[in-house]
């Protein structure tokens, strides 16, 4: 009775609701703005939930336009008809993703919970409309015989992969099946990314003893300060679990167990008794994720994922893996000790533990190299570093950038850039994100708001792009500095902007950073080799105060430390990848009955099968890894490795012209890489690029991890 009424009263309730959103919704007009980009200044939240219906309805009925053409199937009617359907929901999906990840609210995220049913359910509509799949499998059939340039075969190929590995392929009662694990799995990966944000925020640290501020730089200090005035606790500190407040104070703070506070509230969110835990979800997420991948005919997960991949299966990532692991934790065991006696040195008794790692390795560093990376991020103001950013790139690819005060912002604190090649002509607009709040899940990410692609006019449509970050935010009497480590974040995900901007194809689902998970973080990865070249650093380091260069002093002491706590970095990175595998090579379900405990048994399973050091923990553990529960790395965590192969080797071909803007291998690597999306085997792109497949001793040298 009560699934009846709200069944029978949803529509009238929707009448009423949301009569007024529609009749002013801006996503029901072509955007009158800038450039096109969305009027953010004109959407609310009222705004998604009949827009995204409408998208939704206009959608299947140009699907079912397709079906019930009575011309025979082509690649123009049915291949071409089907990639530029739905356009109202692309556009609504882009701007409501991209306002959940990084202006939230409780208003929108029961509005993803509300529709994420609905749009899983559509979307199988879509995938598992036998009368749609028949007419691609009469053109896949037919496709040596037509007459397609390479882009068109490649959609074509994609578009029935697609469908099969949807499971177009299956009997009713296994599609049935089907729609059920995607309805829950849309549910339960939506409700463990929003499980996280809410321990995250909800977590904080008051100190009300200055005494226990002791080692903190002051920039931290004065945040902590700033916040908890905003909270009504003028006179105290307030620390939280954002980065640029927890990283700080375990780097720096003397106060040894508020250290072990810190670590350990950051190692356990989603794992606390409260209303943000996550470990049945993630276990249910892993039993679900088998079962659909055995239903389409796949033993595990893995396998399912990574056919779509470079690596391509279980057994080549693993080797590639296990090859860096070894030199990995033999050299972080080296560390472990170095610090240990470090901690005795000092006259201490105690044995090193996770929340005494960066504290003491930060000691060690500044012995060693006299290097403070307080001394440093004076010399990355965030605004300096993006004009660096912007040189670097102008260097390379002849780009420019002109801020725009006249296009709508979702947020006061974004920057808009409109992006130039060198001879004025448009080539995309480019948001910038830098700072933490309540609303910004954690971390730092590329996305659009559209992607660019040729219209069925055959007009190029041009890409907007953003980057979200979450970096040190200015104080009162500073402006934002960055950390060594959020300055390459920030060349990081500029690299990923990049891809999405210089994007130059035909079909909006090949175009930019649509390509395999284990090939899109080699644009990103390729960039931080600039950020930490000393010749491209003297360019833009530059002290906030004074305007000064970097001294060559300084930045000597950067480089001859570049290898400095890598085994501890590649460690922590690695467990989280096997830990990624571990749950998603799994054959057998967990058993239901002990779903709470799965992430413990597995994190233990994990450790003890690879040898792990007690002083190093999880990059990400089960109840807080977003990349694999709530994000697109299941089973691909490894990528940011094995892209990093792919950017040291590839990084190798700039060094090798003894120029590291060499205008010739920058515009092959824009040729080959950047403009061409997923039009080519990622292979055979990198090929393209390097002349030969990559190999692994440029990233075990650039991670200092070359054997003897």
């Amino acid at each position: 009775m009560k699934q009846f009424k709200i069944i029978v009263f949803l529509p009238f309730m929707l009448l009423i609701s949301c009569a007024p959103a529609e009749k002013d919704n801006p996503f029901f007009s072509e955007y009158d703005t800038p450039f096109g980009v969305p009027p953010f200044d004109l959407i609310e939240n009222v705004h998604f939930e009949p827009a995204i219906i409408e998208g939704i309805s206009q959608r299947e009925s140009e699907v079912q336009a397709i079906v019930d053409n009575p011309a025979p199937a082509t690649f123009e009617n049915t291949i071409e008809a089907l990639e530029y359907s739905g356009e109202l929901l692309t556009n609504v999906l882009r701007v409501f993703y991209n306002f959940n990840s990084s202006l939230t609210s409780p208003e929108l995220e029961k509005i993803a919970q509300e529709m994420s049913p609905k749009l899983s359910e559509h979307f199988d509509n879509v995938n598992l409309n036998l009368e749609l799949f028949d007419r691609v499998k009469v053109i896949h059939g037919q496709k040596d015989d037509l007459d397609l340039d390479a882009e068109q075969l490649r959609l074509l190929d994609e578009t029935y992969k697609g469908f099969v590995r949807s499971g177009a392929n299956l009997p009713p009662e296994k599609q049935e099946r089907l729609r059920e694990i995607n309805t829950q799995l849309s549910s339960l990966t939506l409700r463990f990314g929003q499980n996280v944000l809410g321990e995250n925020n909800t977590f904080q640290m008051v100190i009300d003893n200055e005494e226990d501020l002791s080692g903190l730089p002051e920039t931290s200090i004065e945040d902590a300060a700033e916040r908890a005035a905003e909270a009504g606790l003028e006179g105290k500190w307030v620390f939280t679990m954002h980065n640029p407040s927890l990283m700080p104070f375990l780097y720096n703070a003397d106060n040894r167990e508020l250290r072990k506070k810190m670590q350990q509230a950051h190692i356990n969110r989603g794992n606390n008794d409260n209303e943000f835990n996550n470990r049945e979800i993630l276990a249910t997420i892993a039993n679900l994720r088998l079962e659909r991948s055995q239903l389409l005919g796949y033993d595990t997960y893995a396998d399912y994922s990574l056919e779509e991949t470079m690596a391509g299966d279980i057994a080549t990532v693993m080797t590639f893996v296990d090859e860096v692991w070894d030199p990995a934790i033999a050299l972080a065991k080296q560390e472990a000790e170095e610090l240990q006696n470090m901690i005795y040195a000092e006259g201490n008794d105690f044995e090193l533990e996770q929340w005494d790692w960066r504290y003491y390795a930060e000691k060690v560093r500044r012995q060693k190299y006299d290097l403070d990376e307080q001394e440093v991020r004076q010399y990355f103001e965030l605004n300096t570093v993006r004009d660096g950013i912007f040189m670097i790139v102008d260097k390379l690819w002849g780009l420019q950038f002109v801020e725009r005060t006249d296009v709508p912002k979702y947020h006061r604190d974004v920057q808009v850039f409109e992006v130039l090649e060198s001879d004025g002509s448009h080539v995309g607009i480019l948001y910038m994100d830098f700072h933490p709040r309540d609303s910004k899940r954690p971390g730092a990410w590329m996305s659009s708001y559209r992607s660019q692609r040729i219209d069925q006019d055959g007009k190029f449509i041009h890409p907007v792009i953003t980057i979200v970050c979450n970096f040190s935010p200015p104080t009162a009497t500073r402006p934002s500095l960055l950390t060594y480590d959020e300055m390459t974040t920030f060349f990081h995900e500029f690299g990923h902007a990049l891809h999405g901007l210089l994007s130059d194809v035909h079909y909006p689902s090949l175009a930019g950073t649509s390509v395999p998970r284990d090939f899109v973080e080699l644009p990103s990865q390729i960039m931080e080799n600039w950020a930490n070249e000393p010749e491209v650093m003297k360019t833009f380091a530059r002290h906030y105060e004074t305007g000064e260069y970097m001294p060559e002093s300084l930045m000597e002491r950067i480089v001859t430390s570049a290898h400095f706590n890598q085994g501890f970095a590649t460690v922590e990175f690695l467990m989280s990848t096997y830990l990624d595998m571990a749950y998603h090579t799994i054959t057998e379900p967990f058993d239901e009955e002990m779903l709470y405990e799965v992430a413990e048994i597995v994190e233990e399973k994990t450790i003890q099968q690879h040898g792990m050091i007690p002083e190093i923990h999880y990059r990400w553990a089960s109840t807080h890894f977003n990349h694999i529960f709530s994000g697109g790395y299941a089973a691909g965590y490894y990528s940011y490795l094995w892209s990093g192969l792919l950017d040291a080797d590839a990084y190798e071909a700039f060094r090798e012209t003894g120029d590291v803007y060499d205008q010739e291998t920058a515009r092959s690597f824009r040729e080959t890489i950047l403009e061409r999306g997923n039009t080519k085997d990622a292979m055979d792109m990198y090929v393209d690029f390097r002349g030969r497949e990559p190999e692994i001793e440029p990233l075990l040298r650039q991670r200092g991890l070359m054997r003897d």
